[in-house]
């Protein structure tokens, strides 16, 4: 045990506290802009490869019940929590960076901690599982925290009379707000959908022609017609949110408009209508041009993510907050406080 005054606690778990100013970071560049750089996992798996040499190396002299129970808690953290975060990753459920840190921290706490603030008796975390699993324990807390979110929205849009079936996945925005937003359009020609345009996406394709969104919006039928689309795109990057971006302003020039066209009319003349128009907005030719998916966009969904941004001063759009974010608030619960669940489960007689 080291004593620094403020805490008492083993060496390994000492240096373990050093990571969770970097979650922390982590969790809030992802609200920002749905980035980790991936630099950041690879010192956090080093600091934990040494954390948990520097408690084996301790543990395995004491030898008996509990180098046996550290082992057994080591196996189940990184025989289980891992390939769970895998296995998330894979279907889509979590993203790269909330797998990423999911597994570190399979590495990182793969038992309970160990501390004493200013030479206190009562030890944190305060409650702890039979287990002592504690990766384990921060994964349940986490989704204790995510499970609230759906209810705070639904609370916040209720105290706003905003009654619809999207009050628990969304929230209603100007459109000035959706460039740089983050998630998904909830929102087709035809009503409300669970599944619409990708955020990122749209700021892809923006930036693929060197448009913003003000300009579409002021010239709708210009730029719906696929002959408008430049004749030498931009790159259309990631679709991360940048700041001065070019997408998100107001008054960005577009290469593909002509200094002294009216709207509704091009080089070559007036416009067709728009049912005429084999590919509506250029869609299907700016996913044919870029190299990957657009996270999953199809042309129907772009062109109808455009169709309602084109015309509508709010929309419903889904925040969707990345899981790290309530992963690092269930590892602070968690060093603090311990476990939820199994609180609960304890409260109800189930443990």
């Amino acid at each position: 045990m080291i004593d620094l005054g403020l805490v008492l606690a083993p060496a390994s778990d000492l240096l373990r506290l050093l990571a969770v100013p970097v979650f922390g970071w982590a969790a809030w560049r992802d609200v920002k802009i749905r980035r980790v750089p991936n630099a950041t996992w690879l010192p956090l798996l080093a600091l934990a490869v040494l954390a948990l040499g520097l408690q084996a190396l301790d543990l395995s002299a004491t030898g008996g019940y509990v180098w046996r129970r550290f082992l057994s808690q080591v196996a189940i953290s990184v025989g289980l929590v891992v390939p769970l975060a895998y296995i998330f990753w894979r279907i889509g459920g979590f993203g790269g960076a909330d797998a990423k840190a999911l597994m570190v921290l399979a590495v990182l706490f793969p038992a309970f901690p160990s501390y004493f603030l200013l030479g206190g008796s009562q030890e944190f975390p305060i409650v702890q599982t039979t287990v002592g699993v504690f990766s384990f324990t921060v994964l349940t807390n986490a989704v204790i925290v995510a499970a609230a979110y759906p209810v705070a929205l639904v609370l916040y849009n209720a105290a706003r009379r905003r009654f619809t079936s999207a009050m628990a996945v969304g929230l209603e925005r100007p459109w000035t707000a959706v460039a740089s937003a983050h998630g998904q359009l909830l929102e087709r020609p035809d009503g409300l959908t669970r599944r619409g345009l990708d955020l990122d996406a749209l700021r892809m394709y923006l930036r693929w022609r060197g448009l913003s969104l003000s300009e579409l919006r002021e010239r709708p039928d210009y730029y719906r017609d696929p002959d408008t689309l430049p004749e030498e795109p931009n790159p259309p990057t990631d679709g991360a949110v940048l700041s001065d971006d070019p997408a998100t302003a107001v008054g960005v020039d577009a290469d593909a408009t002509p200094a002294d066209a009216e709207p509704g009319e091009t080089d070559g003349g007036a416009h067709r209508p728009d049912a005429d128009y084999e590919d509506p907005w250029g869609a299907a030719a700016f996913l044919a041009a870029i190299d990957g998916s657009a996270y999953g966009t199809t042309p129907e969904g772009l062109r109808d993510g455009l169709d309602v941004l084109a015309t509508e001063d709010t929309v419903w759009i889904s925040p969707g907050i990345p899981f790290i974010v309530p992963l690092f608030a269930g590892l602070v619960v968690a060093l603090v406080y311990g476990d939820v669940l199994f609180t609960i489960l304890r409260f109800i007689g189930l443990v």
